[in-house]
């Protein structure tokens, strides 16, 4: 009724529509099972049908007809099942010898991951078939496989469009593209696999084993999808989209299976691929993404043998969290890239509030931020206020003892006046730090300062020792080595849990190959030597990353540091750590502060005996502040533009350092719309000195003032004066 309504509508519009029933255009295989016709999704013969082209010619140059149905060899109306719309169009165009395919959705084309899970994921402008395939295959639910296999088998370019977005450029599927580049174009996921291990000791060497075992596959009517053998054991996983997994047949074939080995049902289980171009050939490139496997249980690793995808079975509730890891770590980072194009939240962001008084703070005080560089080409802007609300939002958590700042993180004196104020404590990795707060706050007890440092010599911590600050020693060496130095002293340990965090391998700071604490399995020891050192162990303490928005990273440090606390006396203190996630962007939630002090309360419950401290940087002054630079230069080179602006890395370095993400907006521009994808880039002499990567800003004039968000940690703090650039100044609001 849809598509004669459509017809009929597009004839009064002066259009020749003609209809046609898609049942007499299209006719069903006969199903993979004798005397079993596949109803529900059947598959088409797509062979070129010259008779076709010339009905269809006869009679106009515009048909209608409907997708996902066709009719069998009786006429009896039958389904293509999942992704049948798509899949029609594309047995038309391969009997009709189409130029072209156009599918029109409600996405713009394929993306890197699945945007409604990750935001962040990458629209891909271009695809060869067999990459779409391999995406399609691997759980994107764009285009089912089975519409890819006609144009790809004529070679018919398909092209995905957006219905409700009908001028954005969407992915274009041909034979092109294959100029053999290794990349990584796409993180996938499918929930609900099945694994069925077959493990018997008699299977080596014995010859037809895999036969008769897949033959019983067969017989159950049931599609291996990934494999995985050893010389005792094989692995094979089935897919839910290709397979009823329902009990019953699954225990009918675990029980026919049982006749020739021992037999093992593993799931729900999900499978996570990364899927591109020569994988093979980059493999030793994905060492930081498969650190992020380092706690989960593997079930099954697949490569395939069309070096298009690298596959990981793991459990079902960790695969969309491991998508976004690895995307963030392997995907959305990369600049200027061909393939892969803005970020589905780039796309379809809202636009900024029309009340200026809704937003950011440097939104709502975006009159006085022009004003602060009248006299500048760049500078850093803070906003106290902003110190403050974040510094009262942990002192309110009733869980924590004390809040404890990581000077690090920007040690400028109005930043420290402001956080001692409102009552947060200081935590510092070196002399230096130190000697700062003293200065500062003559009036500041020592043991309130938490120092601790790495691999630092013997007289900084003698120094620091005789000022009387709290001493942290995260490494045995130091206590085996100097034990005179700490007799009759108190000290924290740095644990290392063995696991890291975080969203870049440079801010992950525990596990075999960071550098940080006293490996868990050797605590009891390091409480040997420290008993004979006759040293108190008052406080253990441990930091697992930065960028962490899961809260129970911070329970699970404390439950960890609570029992360890077991081997040592006189512990009284766990301190957790830092590394609280600052969003990126508007629409992203932050850590759940509420949500983490009931968790931390539930473990201080179970140890009343200890405090529990927090010892966050960025989360109290990254938000506070922004970098202000103006724009110097504009260039095109082919498709890709570059907006330079007076600074770079030798003030931010972040960006180039942890490949982080920062808002970038035009605030001269502010109220104009974004069109334009550019690279912003600063003045140093370096390919890495890269503010952003493909940003979409209003069109740009040299003299507009470019606003990096959330630049008050770990900016002006690590800013240098390469290629002699002074750095930035600071300047408060």
């Amino acid at each position: 009724m849809a598509t004669q309504l459509g017809a009929r509508f597009l004839r009064t519009q002066g259009l020749d529509a003609a209809w046609m029933d898609a049942r007499t255009l299209l006719r069903a295989e006969p199903g993979s099972v004798p005397g079993r016709p596949e109803v529900l999704s059947a598959t088409c013969s797509f062979a070129p049908d010259g008779a076709l082209e010339e009905q269809l010619e006869a009679l106009s140059s515009l048909v209608i007809t409907q997708g996902f149905i066709a009719s069998d060899e009786d006429g009896n109306t039958v389904l293509l099942g999942r992704g049948g719309s798509d899949t029609s169009a594309s047995y038309l165009a391969a009997k009709l010898r189409a130029q072209r395919i156009e599918i029109w959705t409600d996405v713009p084309g394929m993306f890197s991951a699945n945007p409604r899970s990750t935001p962040t994921a990458r629209l891909l402008r271009a695809l060869h078939y067999d990459e779409a395939q391999e995406i399609a295959t691997s759980g994107a639910k764009v285009l089912h496989p089975r519409c890819i296999l006609p144009a790809r088998q004529y070679r018919i370019p398909l092209h995905v469009y957006a219905t409700q977005a009908p001028e954005l450029e969407g992915t274009v599927l041909s034979a092109e593209g294959l100029d053999g580049a290794a990349q990584v174009k796409a993180v996938c996921t499918k929930r609900g696999i099945t694994l069925i291990a077959l493990e018997s000791p008699g299977m080596w060497h014995q010859v037809g084993f895999l036969a008769d075992a897949f033959q019983v596959f067969k017989l159950h009517g049931m599609s291996v999808d990934l494999v995985s053998t050893s010389e005792t054991n094989v692995t094979v996983s089935l897919d839910p989209a290709a397979n009823t997994l329902d009990n019953t047949r699954v225990a009918e074939l675990v029980a026919d299976l049982s006749r020739l080995c021992r037999v093992q049902v593993i799931g729900p289980c999900a499978s996570v691929s990364l899927v591109g171009r020569n994988i093979r050939a980059i493999l030793h490139q994905l060492g930081g993404a498969f650190e992020f496997f380092e706690e989960q249980k593997i079930y099954l690793v697949s490569q395939a043998a069309n070096d298009l995808n690298f596959t990981f079975v793991v459990d079902e509730n960790q695969g969309d969290r491991l998508v976004e890891q690895l995307h963030e770590l392997l995907i959305r980072p990369v600049p200027g890239d061909r393939i892969l194009g803005p970020t589905w939240q780039q796309l379809f962001a809202p636009p900024p509030p029309a009340d200026i008084r809704v937003g950011p703070w440097w939104r709502v005080q975006r009159e006085r931020l022009l004003a602060q560089l009248a006299g500048h080409d760049a500078a850093f802007v803070y906003d106290l206020d902003s110190v403050r609300s974040a510094a009262r939002a942990l002192r309110a958590m009733g869980s924590l003892a004390r809040v404890h700042y990581s000077v690090k993180a920007n040690p400028h004196r109005e930043l420290l006046r402001t956080l001692r104020t409102e009552g947060v404590e200081f935590e510092c990795v070196s002399q230096g730090e130190i000697e700062r707060l003293l200065g500062l706050f003559p009036d500041l007890d020592p043991q309130r300062i938490l120092y601790t440092p790495n691999f630092a010599p013997r007289a900084e911590y003698q120094w620091a020792l005789e000022r009387g600050v709290r001493v942290t020693v995260d490494n045995p060496y130091a206590l085996s080595a100097w034990p005179e130095l700490f007799r009759e002293r108190e000290i924290f340990v740095r644990v290392d849990t063995g696991v890291g965090r975080g969203h870049h391998s440079h801010v992950r700071t525990a596990g075999t190959r960071s550098k940080f604490g006293v490996p868990i399995v050797d605590l009891k020891e390091f409480a040997r030597q420290a008993r004979e050192a006759k040293v108190r162990v008052t406080g253990l303490q441990a930091h697992v990353g930065s960028g962490v928005f899961d809260v129970t990273s911070w329970e699970h440090t404390a439950r960890l540091l609570g029992g360890a606390a077991q081997s040592f006396e006189e512990v009284r203190v766990i301190d957790v750590g830092g590394g609280l996630g600052v969003p990126e962007r508007a629409d992203q939630p932050g850590v759940n502060l509420q949500q983490l002090d009931t968790l931390l309360m539930a473990v201080r419950a179970e140890h009343p005996q200890l405090e529990v401290w927090l010892e966050p940087g960025r989360f109290l002054v990254a938000a506070a502040g922004v970098l202000l630079a103006r724009v110097t230069q504009l260039k095109s080179k082919g498709s890709v533009r570059f907006v330079g602006v007076a600074t770079g890395m030798n003030s931010f370095i972040r960006p180039a350092l942890y490949g982080a993400y920062h808002e970038i907006v035009n605030l001269s521009r502010a109220d104009e719309p974004a069109t334009e994808l550019v690279n912003i880039v600063g003045p140093v002499c370096e390919s890495a000195d890269v503010l952003g990567h493909d940003r979409l800003l209003p069109v740009t004039r040299e003299g507009d003032v470019l606003l990096i968000a959330n630049a008050g940690a770990y900016g002006s703090a690590m800013s240098s004066q390469y290629n002699l650039r002074p750095p930035a100044p600071e300047v408060f609001l």
